[in-house]
């Protein structure tokens, strides 16, 4: 007889019902965490407000449209980074021998590493995105109907399951690297940095890396110049920030073979 589909999510909610418990139970430890995560945001976004002291635009982006790209490509951010972002630790679990013991349980990897933990003090994080978000649907000149709703809550989604396979991605690659966790962070918390800059300043290279390599571009970007009506890079159209869905799809199809290639290639701790 086949398991009720609620007792098969069962053990994935214990586990981290007790990771939330034992970050909420030291609330000052918690508190500081959550203190430097939002100190990390708003200077950030401070960086940004900073460099329109000297320009008017980037890109054909002011300070408000920059808000708008701002607002939605840390908020994704870090979302994926609170429930999947401890991929990170992949090297650790390796050398330690971890790992291993989730194979030793009836449940996909993935999913056992995934919700082996969550970092609630990305939640300070994610609050400034989202008040860079709000201010900036404010401060824009929007033509607010259905349409608009509608690629703001696509953009919103695909940007997360799009970080979300960037984190899946580079953590395949660690089962070749282990050690190589500063070589993925270059793509990783890059390409963060690179969602939060007009396309329109991007070299070619750029482009081509995390224009459509890793869709970055697609996360908050073009998204943005739909909502705002401006040019957006390469020629695309002016509704390319519609394809926001796409490139998700296309980043989690790369990051399911990084992730089933090295699993793979894993021969297991050796200890």
């Amino acid at each position: 007889m086949a398991e009720p589909h609620g007792s098969a999510l069962a053990p994935y909610r214990a586990v981290l019902g007790s990771r939330i418990r034992s970050q909420a139970s030291y609330r000052t430890s918690f508190g500081l965490d959550l203190g430097s995560s939002l100190l990390v945001g708003l200077t950030e976004l401070a960086e940004v407000a900073v460099l329109f002291t000297s320009v008017s635009a980037i890109g054909g982006f002011d300070l408000a449209a920059m808000l708008l790209v701002f607002g939605l490509a840390d908020l994704c951010f870090s979302l994926a980074d609170m429930v999947v972002g401890h991929c990170d630790n992949l090297p650790e679990y390796v050398r330690t021998g971890r790992l291993d013991v989730f194979y030793l349980r009836p449940q996909p990897l993935l999913l056992q590493l995934v919700t082996s933990d969550i970092s609630l003090r990305r939640l300070a994080r994610a609050a400034v995105g989202l008040v860079a978000l709000v201010v900036g649907l404010v401060v824009n000149d929007l033509a607010w109907g259905p349409g608009t709703v509608g690629l703001l809550a696509v953009a919103l989604v695909s940007g997360t399951v799009t970080f979300a396979a960037l984190f899946v991605w580079a953590g395949g690659l660690q089962f070749f690297l282990v050690n190589g966790s500063e070589m993925t962070n270059a793509f990783v918390y890059g390409g963060r940095y690179a969602a939060t800059q007009p396309g329109t300043v991007w070299g070619r290279p750029l482009v081509v890396v995390f224009g459509f390599f890793f869709p970055m571009a697609f996360t908050a970007y073009l998204p943005a110049a739909t909502l705002l009506g401006l040019d957006t890079f390469a020629g695309l159209p002016d509704w390319a920030g519609w394809l926001a869905p796409v490139a998700a799809v296309w980043a989690w199809v790369a990051a399911g073979l990084s992730w089933r290639t090295g699993v793979r290639h894993y021969q297991g701790a050796g200890g």
